[in-house]
């Protein structure tokens, strides 16, 4: 009988790991948990504490730091794997979990569905031939070496990239492989398993290789299996059920989606809403289950294109992103910078990126050209930005995978920060108050097209006194609005000064928040 080690990968939410935990070893199977080490010790130390008790859990050899596309998450991956195949000699299956996936079946379900077939489960396309990327760059994610992420440091990524194609430094693909990709959410074999931990002590060149390529928790495992198991035993599939919206971010599940889910011919679903209680609730008393009998009818993906190809009210089979995300989640931290001169947030902002893992952005709602990962073309216009404001900001903290995220909005944004405020996010703002010299708003009245070089100086001396009277006025509304959480730093006060709104806004130490402030030329014009 198939006896299942699940590798979880995760990164938040202790007690939801340890339910997680709980619930899929309590009919016999196995689970080894990769905590990522930014994460926090805390976090860590709860979920060992909330399993101390349970023999069929094991934690992976070593934690590191995870970061989306890089050869981190594969890493992760394989600590998980060596702590559950030695820990776990009974283990026939190892399956590849996030803490966002739940199971649609139940456990008796499952180990009869891998006992019917000696086979693995994993996506494997060959990558040159396939459509299987559809937006992006394709083969540069191979031939060169990508030391940067593209999220966290995207002119880094792109400069490396392309100092390497300029100077000819493209490499050769493993000459004894074909190279492969799909869905990084498998079911394997113990057999395979161990033939994967072989390889990677064996072929230290196709380390190498992969640990400097882009995306390869997409490629490593499908193009090893494919390398070590011959076709016939190998289902080019994924036993998760996930669907894509055509933003290309991954479709939500919800409370009314339960019988679309027991439905479908897979064993788990991704992404489950925090949100979704009665859900969770349904599909963990289900995995217990004995002599449950499942009507797999498959429609789900046809019905989403349908329901979502029309557009409708509701929250059946999943809505147009600007419906289903219209808030920013309860657990999730808003950070806001409101500043006139836009020149000296971005400084504090490239600060706070050097000494903070807090994704940064910029005037997001106010420059067009402002750096933006590609959401399915969305992040193009600022029209659409702002009229999906909430779902658009979603968007975002879904892509960075963080509970915290900033950015900058000019002061006339006020109905932005007051409908940011009303969502169900923690929202901070934090205000910079800046100096303004003659010379500065001239140069302001010449840049938003006010005045030109020709205008004579006693118009410019009329208009001056209005400008800084607008200033004033667009700081003195966001003040008058009493927000919650609102923070001040100014020009005219110290770096010292300074440092107690800024550490409290940005939730660290003084100390540290004096360090970000320590450039000399943060209010420079």
């Amino acid at each position: 009988m198939a006896r299942i080690a699940y590798i979880l990968l995760c990164h938040k939410d202790p007690a939801a790991i340890v339910d997680q935990a709980r619930r899929l070893t309590r009919t016999g199977d196995y689970i080894a948990i990769h905590f990522d080490a930014r994460g926090g010790k805390e976090n860590f130390a709860a979920i060992k504490e909330g399993l101390k008790d349970n023999p069929n859990v094991a934690f992976a050899t070593k934690r590191i730091k995870c970061g989306w596309g890089e050869w981190s998450l594969v890493q992760a991956t394989l600590y998980a794997i060596e702590a559950a195949e030695k820990s776990f000699p009974r283990a026939t299956h190892f399956y590849m979990l996030s803490g966002d996936c739940m199971s649609i079946k139940t456990s008796e379900y499952m180990h009869d569905y891998l006992d019917r077939n000696d086979v693995d489960y994993i996506e494997s396309f060959d990558f040159f031939e396939s459509n299987w990327i559809k937006t992006g760059i394709k083969e540069e994610r191979l031939i060169y070496r990508h030391w940067f992420n593209e999220r966290s440091h995207k002119w880094l990524f792109y400069r490396s990239m392309g100092l390497q194609q300029h100077l000819g430094l493209a490499r050769e693909v493993p000459s004894d492989l074909q190279i492969m990709i799909g869905s990084q959410w498998w079911c394997l074999r113990r057999q395979t398993i161990e033939r994967i931990l072989d390889f990677t002590r064996e072929r230290k060149d196709v380390m190498r290789f992969f640990r400097t390529t882009w995306i390869p928790d997409e490629t490593f495992f499908q193009t090893l299996v494919r390398h070590l198991v011959t076709e016939k035993e190998i289902r080019s599939r994924t036993l998760t059920f996930l669907m894509f919206t055509d933003y290309g971010m991954p479709v939500v599940f919800y409370n009314d989606h339960y019988d679309l889910l027991l439905s479908q011919d897979y064993l788990f679903a991704r992404k489950i809403s925090p949100d979704a209680k009665e859900l969770k609730k349904r599909l963990g008393d289900l995995f217990a289950e004995t002599g449950r009998d499942f009507q797999i009818s498959n429609e789900g993906r046809s019905l989403f294109q349908f329901m979502t190809g029309r557009g409708r009210e509701g929250r059946r089979f999943s809505q147009r992103f600007w419906e289903v995300e219209s808030t920013i989640g309860r657990n999730r931290d808003l950070l806001m910078i409101v500043c006139k001169k836009w020149h000296v947030a971005k400084r504090l902002v490239s600060q706070i990126k050097q000494y903070t893992d807090i994704p940064c952005l910029e005037y997001l709602f106010n420059e067009d050209n402002t750096f933006l990962p590609e959401l399915g073309g969305v992040e193009k216009s600022l029209e659409k930005r702002a009229r999906h404001r909430r779902a658009w900001v979603r968007m975002l903290f879904d892509y960075y995978d963080q509970d915290r995220m900033i950015f900058c909005i000019d002061p006339d944004g006020l109905d932005l920060i007051s409908d940011f405020y009303s969502d169900r996010s923690g929202t901070r703002l934090l205000e910079i108050e800046c100096d303004f010299s003659d010379d500065y708003l001239m140069g302001h009245a010449k840049r938003t097209g006010l005045a030109g070089d020709t205008t004579p100086q006693d118009a410019l001396d009329r208009l001056l006194p209005t400008l800084r009277a607008d200033i004033r006025h667009e700081s003195d509304q966001i003040r008058d609005a009493e927000f919650d959480n609102y923070f001040r730093i100014a020009q005219s006060k110290t770096p010292e000064e300074n440092a107690a709104p800024l550490a409290a806004f940005l939730g660290i130490p003084e100390d540290k928040a004096r360090e970000i402030l320590s450039i000399h030329y943060l209010f420079s014009d």
